[in-house]
């Protein structure tokens, strides 16, 4: 896993370097304080994926390119089958497995999302990204929290959400789960 995060880490500050920006304008563009971005580059602090977005978005470039160091290449059809998506462990609770990475020009981002449990005394990651969301619980059962709203999905639930207001899940049970994210921007 943090072997994934510095290469992700390096693909940044290789887009940074290829852009002829400083470090003080990235953050900026990005919209990240400053000791923030610099964890991002050198691969000491995990990047969420709506982060990685964001950027992608606001430079013109695949979001795989950021999480996968591929460009998609792909323009009808792209197949993935089961267990052969390319992957990324943002930290050792998440790991996301890309659906369709190598499609080009992609209006949303279907990823199957692994989310291993944590001690109850966790505290919750909350995150916020532009566009919608829709999750389907694959297996295991899911705490959602969304702008303060907490719901628990089973499998075979779903939900689709605005993805601005600040949302956060977390493992029940103690075990596992897997749901089907699609983000949509």
């Amino acid at each position: 896993m943090d072997e994934q995060i510095k290469q992700i880490g390096e693909r940044v500050r290789g887009l940074r370097d290829a852009l002829d920006l400083s470090i003080e304008e990235m953050a900026a563009d990005c919209q990240l304080d400053l000791k923030q971005y610099q964890q991002i580059e050198s691969g000491e602090s995990d990047i969420s994926v709506s982060t990685l977005q964001r950027i992608a978005h606001r430079f013109d470039i695949p979001l795989d390119v950021l999480m996968f160091g591929e460009e998609p290449k792909m323009s009808s059809y792209f197949l993935t089958r089961k267990g052969t998506g390319i992957s990324v462990e943002r930290t050792k609770a998440y790991k996301y497995e890309s659906l369709a990475s190598g499609f080009r020009n992609r209006k949303a981002d279907p990823f199957i999302v692994t989310v291993e449990p944590k001690p109850d005394d966790t505290p919750m990651y909350y995150n916020t990204h532009s566009g919608q969301e829709f999750n389907l619980v694959i297996e295991g059962r899911l705490l959602l929290s969304i702008n303060g709203k907490e719901l628990v999905l089973n499998p075979g639930d779903s939900l689709y959400f605005n993805s601005s207001l600040p949302h956060g899940m977390k493992a029940l049970d103690g075990k596992t789960v897997k749901f089907l994210a699609i983000v949509m921007q």
